[in-house]
């Protein structure tokens, strides 16, 4: 029994995910809860490529709102971990490619005089970002917060070192 309690302990905390996102759908009022939960069903698991984006009629758009409830909720969680200037906000861009990778990118706007500083860019095709199970894709999601965390505090010291050359 210690042994199985030892490797439980040593496995990696992942946050769950999809139920972030699902309530981050459901919060912004953007889903009701039942339609949030079979969006992220049905966009997240399944064979590669995914078939909802790439529909003839409005797969731009489709692909543009997938990848902006995948990220939006990331960014945010990001963003609670580091304290940012009250004039500060994040910004998530995306260029959309319908027959290679879209590119993901999310800025950060530190106020008026001091120029927007690129946090992440992540270069992904939308119709393959479909995974086999929640921990695969928890793992997915958890590596891009870390990588959000990460800039954000490189950004943040950069920040306050320039405060503090300015006093």
């Amino acid at each position: 029994m210690a042994k199985k309690l030892t490797a439980v302990r040593k496995r990696p905390r992942n946050r769950n995910w999809i139920a972030y996102l699902c309530e981050s759908l459901v919060a912004s009022g953007t889903m009701p809860t039942w339609e949030a939960a079979t969006y992220l069903t049905e966009n997240l698991f399944g064979e590669k490529p995914n078939p909802r984006l790439l529909t003839p009629a409005n797969s731009h758009e489709v692909t543009a709102q997938l990848l902006h409830r995948l990220y939006q909720p990331i960014v945010e969680a990001a963003s609670r971990e580091i304290v940012l200037p009250p004039s500060s906000m994040l910004h998530i861009f995306t260029d959309i490619s319908l027959t290679g990778n879209s590119a993901v990118l999310v800025v950060l706007f530190s106020g008026h005089t001091n120029p927007p500083q690129l946090l992440m860019l992540d270069a992904i095709k939308a119709w393959d970002l479909v995974f086999p199970d929640a921990e695969s894709f928890n793992a997915w999601a958890e590596e891009r917060y870390r990588q959000l965390v990460t800039a954000l505090c490189r950004k943040t010291t950069e920040f306050e070192d320039g405060l503090l050359r300015a006093i």
